[in-house]
């Protein structure tokens, strides 16, 4: 097992792991096409088959979104958490 050094983010964290729930689940929905592989209900006179893959396009591009954003998010802090140790490494050779 490999051990997290003090003061670093290990490569696992939470928002990394919804991350990736948020682009798998898109790609589950539509290749288990035993769920959605019928006619009935009917929306507005269009198949299920065909509104559910479409319902699916705006699902995927949501999640995309919340995706990004928290990869963002993530990047942005293990960022800020490296920047701080660099300055007072140099703060101290300073000296």
């Amino acid at each position: 097992m490999s051990e997290v050094s003090a003061g670093s983010r290990p490569a696992v964290t939470p928002a990394r792991v919804v991350v990736a729930l948020c682009l798998i689940a898109p790609f589950v929905a539509m290749l288990w096409v035993g769920s959605y592989a019928r006619t009935d209900p009917a929306f507005a006179g269009i198949p299920f088959f065909y509104w559910y893959q479409m319902l699916w396009v705006l699902i995927s591009t949501a999640l995309t979104m919340v995706a990004y954003q928290l990869w963002k998010r993530d990047q942005r802090a293990r960022r800020e958490q490296r920047t701080p140790r660099r300055e007072q490494d140099q703060e101290g050779m300073s000296l």
